[in-house]
């Protein structure tokens, strides 16, 4: 299976704390493609100091504005003052710097704030790495995501619309809003376009996307057949992340931590209706049961 990419593009795979990045040169300058987490920020700007030997960094575009997407903005905007673009629809948060409808608080991570200087919308063409790239629409995951296409070339960067195994968790039916219709649409719109190669938001570059649409669909069958499904997966999403971020968590610490997230709360009080030690206590054994934590004494710790 070919995954060869053009030499004006470079993917740091970074797992799922940060997102991936993806790093473009040539005669129409540089550009980073998504930003990560905002702890692993320093790594961010090291990365890409040692890829560019020297040059500036011009550009910065993010395909969706949740902090593990955008959370190097800040430091990167600092160190290069490189043109930022967005979503189009989060220019206005952004510029109020909305935390709760930018869903920072809402989900308990954190995000520097950052500025921008153009957005992104459906339909707009970009020419990154010497290739010109279409803005298609992604909703689902995220109601603004975006997707990146070369038709040249056969590469999509998928963001959080499609992994290899799934993709990222359908946040709008957490809050009453439309998600799983949407996800069908954006996998059919990803289905149409005959990309040779996926760069996933999360894991690695992959090819066979056919396979991938398949479990993606299968997957969101499962998840859209039963909505307390999506909610549980939220809460066990939510819980490793905030794992991946600190490594260890007290188990007696975790209905605390997990009540002052506000969307899990939500859930908890409402679809899934368990007390917080309930709660805490069925995520942990989902999470070690899944093999992504184990514990340790008096901890939950990251594996």
């Amino acid at each position: 299976m070919d995954l060869r990419l053009p030499p004006s593009m470079q993917v740091f795979e970074r797992g799922w704390l940060s997102s991936n990045n993806i790093l473009f040169s040539g005669s129409k300058g540089t550009a980073l493609v998504d930003s990560g987490y905002a702890t692993h920020a320093p790594q961010t700007l090291a990365l890409v100091r040692q890829a560019l030997a020297g040059r500036p960094l011009e550009r910065l575009l993010n395909t969706h504005l949740h902090s593990d997407h955008c959370g190097g903005n800040a430091l990167l905007q600092q160190a290069y003052g490189c043109h930022t673009a967005i979503p189009a629809m989060e220019a206005a948060r952004v510029a109020a710097w909305d935390e709760e409808a930018l869903s920072y608080r809402a989900t308990g991570q954190q995000c520097a704030r950052f500025g921008f200087d153009a957005t992104l919308a459906p339909g707009d063409l970009l020419d990154l790495g010497e290739l010109r790239w279409q803005v298609l629409a992604a909703p689902g995951h995220d109601p603004h995501a975006l997707l990146l296409f070369c038709e040249a070339e056969g590469i999509l960067i998928s963001g959080d619309a499609l992994w290899e195994n799934g993709f990222g968790v359908v946040f709008p039916e957490l809050v009453g809003e439309p998600g799983f219709d949407e996800v069908a649409a954006t996998l059919a719109l990803i289905a149409s376009l005959d990309a040779r190669v996926v760069i996933p938001g999360h894991g690695a570059v992959f090819g066979d996307v056919e396979q991938a649409l398949a479990r993606a669909r299968t997957r969101l069958a499962w998840l859209s057949a039963d909505p307390l499904r999506n909610a549980e997966n939220a809460v066990k999403v939510l819980l490793k992340f905030l794992l991946l971020e600190r490594r260890v968590l007290a188990l007696e610490a975790l209905p605390g931590l997990l009540a002052a997230i506000p969307l899990v709360e939500r859930m908890r009080t409402g679809l899934l209706n368990r007390s917080p030690a309930e709660l805490a206590q069925w995520a942990s054994a989902a999470l070690v049961r899944a093999g992504a934590a184990r514990i340790d004494g008096a901890l939950l710790a990251d594996v």
